[in-house]
């Protein structure tokens, strides 16, 4: 397992802009995918972004799409989450994952991820 470390949350307005980071140590970054999930208040986690081990094929959750860009950068073992055109219906902990070493594709499953951050409170206001 790798240990993940995310910032960048805050509260914003709609129609804002947040940049999430997520520092990634103790493991093999450049091997693995990294996903994006968030947990609103009152609901399940689920999937936001993911990223192959190469950064060369992305995925995202269809409410998304369009206004979050994930990326990755294996020389700084760190992921990024940029988020435009932020809604209310954003509001969320965000959290970073990473899946199993070798496990390079993306995945849009909270289950084939098996390390996670602490997650960062992301507050978008009306």
């Amino acid at each position: 397992q790798v240990q993940l470390v995310e910032s960048g949350g805050g509260l914003v307005q709609a129609g804002d802009s947040l940049r999430l980071s997520c520092a990634a140590s103790g493991g093999t970054f450049s091997t693995r995918a990294m996903g994006w999930f968030r947990q609103a208040p009152g609901k399940e986690r689920e999937f936001a972004a993911s990223i192959s081990s190469n950064g060369a094929s992305t995925v995202y959750a269809d409410s998304v799409k369009g206004r979050f860009t994930i990326s990755r950068d294996n020389a700084k073992n760190t992921v990024t989450l940029q988020m435009n055109s932020l809604q209310p219906e954003d509001t969320a902990v965000y959290f970073c994952a990473a899946r199993a070493y070798y496990y390079t594709r993306p995945s849009v499953s909270s289950m084939d991820f098996n390390s996670w951050g602490q997650g960062t409170q992301v507050t978008v206001s009306s």
